[in-house]
C-alpha cells in the first residue's frame, strides 16, 4: 500500500499536463514580444547591435549556470539522493521560470492587456526561480516531485505579491536580493518544513549521509555558484559605476568568506580537520551579506568585513542553531538555508540600512540620486532641475531623507518575512494533503523511491554498509 501511495505513474503526468495546458492557454492570450524582440517594430533606422539582448544576455547565461548547474550539483550531497537533488532541481527550476514569467509579468510587465516578453523578463523570472530553489533546500529528500511542483506553483504567486508590495509601495534598495530573494526564500522554506515536521528524523536517518563522490559533486556546484555569483548580484543594478561596484564587492565578500570558512572549519572541528559541508556552503556566505549594499559606496574594506561576518554567522548557525531549531522549534532545515540565506540576509539588510544612513552627496556626488532614486527631489522641486543639468535624464523621486529610506528598508524586511512565513506554512498544509506521493520516513533521502536506479546503486550500498572503503568498492565494481 505504501509503495502504491508513492507511485508517480498517474499523479506526476496528470499534474504536469494540467500545468502545461494552463501555461499554454495563458501564453496564447496574454504573452507577446517586447519592443526589442518584435520584428514589426524594426526598420531601416534600427541598429541591431544596440538591441538589449547584447547587454543583458551575458547575465542571463551566468544565472542559467547558477540555477541549473550550481544549485543542482550543490543539492546532490546525499549519498543516495544524487538523482533527486539534481533532477528535482531541474524539474522545479524549469517550471518555476515558466510560471514566474506569467505571474511576475502580470505585476511588472503588463501593458495594454499583454505581458511584453524579452530577455530581461527571463532574468527576473530566474530570480524568482532562485527563491523557489532555496526554499527547496529546507525540504530536500523529504518530498515527492508532485509535492515540489505544487510548492513551486504556490510559492511563485506568494513571492510576486510580496515583491509587488515591496517594489511598488515600499520602494527599497535591494540590488542583490538580500530581502526579496534570500530572506523571503529562507522563511518560506522554514514555514513549509515546520508544517511537514517528521519527529523521527530528529534522531538521525541511516540514509542522511554523504559519500566521497557526492561531496565532490556538491563542491563542484559550490564552485559554479561562487564563480557566477557576481553576475547574480549585479544583473539588475544600474549600468555603469553601480554595476562595477557590485561586481567588486561580491568578489571581495566571497573571497573573504571563503578563506574564513577554511579557518573556522578547522578551528571548530574536534579533530582539527576540515569539513566538506563547511566548504560547500559557508564559503558562499559573503555573496549574500554584501547583497543589500552591493551597489553602494560602502568601500572594499566594508565588503571584506561583511564577508567575514557572514561566514562566521553562517558557520555558527550550522554548528549550533540548526540542531536547536530541529529539536526545540520543530524546524528541520535540511540544507541549512537559515544559516546561508537567513542569518546572512539579516546581516546584509542591517549593512544596507547603515550604508543608506551614511550616504551623502559628499560621497556620491549628484549620482547619489541615481543609486538611491527615491531620495531624489520630487517633481516641481527647483533642486531637481539643478540636478538634471548635472545628470541628464535623472527622474524625479520621492524626496525621502536617508532616515525615511532606512525605515522603509525595515518595513520591507518585516513584510517579506511575514508573507514568506505565512505563505510557507499554508503551502505546507497543502503539501500534507493525500495523493501527493509523500515519502514515508523510512524512504526519505533515497533515489530508489522515485527513480529507476542502476544495478551498481544497490551493490555500492551493500558494500558501503559492509564497511568497504572507496578503493575496495571500485575494485569490486571493476570486476
Amino acid at each position: 500500500m505504501k509503495k502504491h501511495s508513492t507511485n508517480l505513474r498517474v499523479r506526476l503526468p496528470a499534474l504536469v499536463f494540467a500545468l502545461e495546458v494552463m501555461i499554454v492557454v495563458l501564453y496564447i492570450f496574454f504573452v507577446t514580444y517586447d519592443d526589442q524582440t518584435n520584428a514589426l517594430l524594426q526598420n531601416n533606422e534600427t541598429k541591431p547591435l544596440e538591441n538589449a539582448v547584447y547587454k543583458v544576455y551575458p547575465f542571463f547565461a551566468d544565472i542559467q549556470v547558477m540555477i541549473f548547474i550550481g544549485f543542482g550539483c550543490l543539492l546532490a550531497f546525499f549519498r543516495r539522493y544524487g538523482f533527486g537533488g539534481m533532477a528535482f532541481n531541474f524539474l522545479m527550476a524549469t517550471f518555476a521560470i515558466q510560471w514566474a514569467i506569467l505571474i511576475q509579468g502580470f505585476f511588472q510587465f503588463y501593458d495594454n492587456g499583454k505581458i511584453h516578453l524579452g530577455v530581461i523578463n527571463l532574468i527576473n523570472a530566474e530570480f524568482v526561480c532562485a527563491v523557489v530553489l532555496i526554499s527547496f533546500g529546507a525540504v530536500l529528500g523529504k518530498t515527492s516531485p508532485v509535492q515540489l511542483l505544487v510548492m513551486a506553483l504556490l510559492e511563485v504567486p506568494v513571492f510576486a505579491v510580496a515583491e509587488w508590495i515591496v517594489v511598488k509601495y515600499l520602494k527599497i534598495n535591494d540590488a542583490g536580493g538580500s530581502i526579496l530573494v534570500h530572506l523571503f526564500a529562507c522563511y518560506f522554506g522554514l514555514g513549509t518544513t515546520f508544517i511537514l515536521y517528521r519527529p523521527s528524523l530528529n534522531e538521525g536517518h541511516s540514509k542522511e549521509c554523504t559519500s566521497y563522490h557526492s561531496d565532490m559533486l556538491s563542491l563542484l556546484g559550490t564552485l559554479f555558484l561562487w564563480v557566477v555569483w557576481p553576475s547574480f548580484n549585479c544583473a539588475l543594478t544600474l549600468r555603469g559605476d553601480d554595476q562595477h561596484r557590485a561586481i567588486l564587492h561580491t568578489f571581495i565578500g566571497l573571497s573573504a568568506s571563503t578563506i574564513t570558512a577554511f579557518a573556522l572549519s578547522a578551528m571548530l572541528s574536534k579533530n582539527g580537520k576540515l569539513s566538506m559541508a563547511d566548504v560547500q556552503n559557508v564559503t558562499l556566505a559573503g555573496g549574500v551579506t554584501v547583497g543589500a549594499s552591493v551597489d553602494m559606496m560602502i568601500s572594499p574594506a566594508a565588503a571584506y568585513i561583511l564577508g567575514v561576518l557572514g561566514c562566521t554567522a553562517c558557520m555558527l548557525g550550522y554548528k549550533y542553531l540548526s540542531p536547536f531549531l530541529a529539536q526545540k522549534l520543530r524546524i528541520q532545515d535540511q540544507c541549512g538555508i537559515h544559516n546561508l540565506h537567513g542569518l546572512t540576509g539579516l546581516i546584509a539588510t542591517i549593512a544596507g540600512i547603515c550604508a543608506i544612513l551614511l550616504a551623502s552627496e559628499e560621497t556620491y556626488g549628484p549620482s547619489l540620486y541615481q543609486t538611491f532614486p527615491y531620495r531624489a527631489p520630487q517633481d516641481g522641486d527647483p533642486r531637481l532641475a539643478e540636478l538634471q543639468k548635472l545628470i541628464p535624464g535623472l527622474e524625479a523621486g520621492l524626496g525621502r531623507t536617508a532616515q525615511e529610506q532606512a525605515l522603509y528598508q525595515l518595513a520591507a524586511l518585516g513584510t517579506a518575512i511575514a508573507i514568506a512565513a505565512v505563505g510557507g506554512m499554508l503551502t505546507g498544509l497543502v503539501l500534507k494533503l493525500p495523493y501527493l506521493a509523500s515519502p514515508t520516513d523510512e524512504s526519505c533521502f533515497d533515489d530508489e523511491l522515485f527513480f529507476n536506479v542502476p544495478l551498481e546503486y544497490h551493490q555500492v550500498q551493500e558494500l558501503q554498509d559492509a564497511g568497504c572503503s572507496e578503493t575496495q568498492v571500485k575494485q569490486v565494481l571493476a570486476n
